[in-house]
């Protein structure tokens, strides 16, 4: 049985980007201030002060992405405390912590949550009606998941 949960009119977002793709997210958020100003935002380290002082507003900042704020992202959603992840990540460039970066995507799928990679998946989550009011998303069930033995999860 599908489990729903509400999200509210007000969303919480978190904006991480890699240090190629800093600067860009910081145009696009300059570009949103309007309707990003409606919701409460969470960032990784040096994103989150570059967001702040483009906003001139105070978010919650979390530890620099290598130094562990993608997984304390990642928790936030599983624990149901993040509604929507914008990721600029850089494809182009090799991370030190790329087992970190897959796994927080990897949970923005697992909680069906809405994310964006890029500027214009970005551009359409924000321009959706569905950011300006109550969405009801189904939450996944990994009841048979659970159930499996050991080897076939690895």
């Amino acid at each position: 049985m599908a489990q729903i949960k509400v999200i509210g009119k007000r969303k919480r977002i978190a904006l991480v980007a890699h240090d190629h793709k800093k600067n860009d997210l910081i145009d696009w958020v300059v570009y949103n201030k309007t309707v990003l100003s409606r919701h409460e935002l969470f960032a990784t380290g040096t994103t989150g002060r570059m967001v702040e002082d483009a906003l001139d507003r105070p978010i919650k900042k979390l530890l620099s992405g290598p130094l562990g704020g993608d997984q304390q992202i990642g928790a936030m959603i599983a624990g149901g405390e993040i509604d929507v992840l914008i990721f600029f990540w850089d494809p182009m460039s090799s991370q030190p912590h790329d087992s970190d970066v897959k796994a927080l995507l990897r949970l923005g799928v697992a909680w069906n949550i809405p994310m964006a990679c890029d500027r214009a998946t970005a551009d359409f989550i924000m321009t959706s009606p569905f950011m300006h009011e109550e969405y009801e998303t189904i939450l996944p069930s990994y009841t048979d998941y659970l159930k499996r033995p050991i080897e076939e999860k690895i």
